[in-house]
């Protein structure tokens, strides 16, 4: 009898080739990250773990394109991003790329819906298909009542599902969480990690999350640790 063929595993959404970052500080020089080798491939969630100062947000910095000083190869989406000037890097991180982080950083002045609105106008979308796509994701999040509300008005656990709704909004190949339950008490985390996982793993995105909470590091598909500048 004849072997099935094996599948081709997809491309990956994230490749990271020797990627390394040093500082200076007070005349001394600090290796940070010191040649990490990552892939994530398409509809995987993966969390990041390491203790704070291990280097987690600088490598999430790394992968979001957000600042350079970064040597080896960060390729996003089929793409070579070290290759890329500084617009050709803006267009290509809001079109592929969501962003969570340990505060939700959501607009004051605007409500829940406005704010999950905002990144689908910039990327090119039309208000009522904005408005469309954000109901969807805030009622999928327990916050369908909550559309009008502004961020004061709305507890810290519904904040940070504004915030995961936005990140979410575009379909971003791959969404960035960085401590996305940090601020919260141990039930909430829970459930809005849960609920994130949930809507990564439903709209066939991938996920890197940095957390230093092992619990909540292993709802995920896989765990690497970053150690010493290096992932273990």
């Amino acid at each position: 009898m004849s072997k099935a063929p094996k599948q081709a595993l997809p491309e990956p959404v994230v490749r990271l080739t020797g990627l390394t970052r040093s500082f200076e500080q007070g005349g001394v020089r600090i290796d940070v990250l010191k040649g990490v080798d990552m892939e994530v491939r398409p509809g995987e969630i993966v969390a990041l773990l390491g203790p704070s100062g291990s280097g987690k947000s600088t490598m999430l910095q790394a992968i979001g394109l957000l600042e350079g000083g970064f040597g080896g190869k960060i390729e996003l989406a089929g793409i070579d991003a070290t290759a890329l000037d500084g617009d050709e890097r803006t267009t290509l991180r809001r079109d592929k790329l969501g962003f969570v982080y340990q505060f939700h950083h959501l607009l004051p002045d605007f409500s829940a819906i406005e704010n999950v609105v905002m990144p689908l106008m910039i990327a090119g979308k039309s208000r009522a298909e904005g408005e469309e796509r954000a109901i969807e994701l805030l009622g999928a999040l327990g916050l369908g009542e909550r559309l009008s509300h502004r961020p004061s008005q709305l507890s810290g656990g519904e904040q940070q599902r504004v915030a995961v709704a936005r990140a979410l909004a575009i379909r971003p190949a791959l969404v960035l969480a960085d401590e996305p339950t940090g601020n919260l008490d141990e039930a909430t985390a829970d459930k809005v990690i849960g609920e994130f996982v949930r809507l990564v793993r439903g709209q066939g995105s991938a996920a890197v999350v940095a957390t230093h909470n092992e619990r909540l590091a292993y709802a995920m598909d896989r765990v690497v640790r970053l150690h010493d500048g290096k992932l273990e």
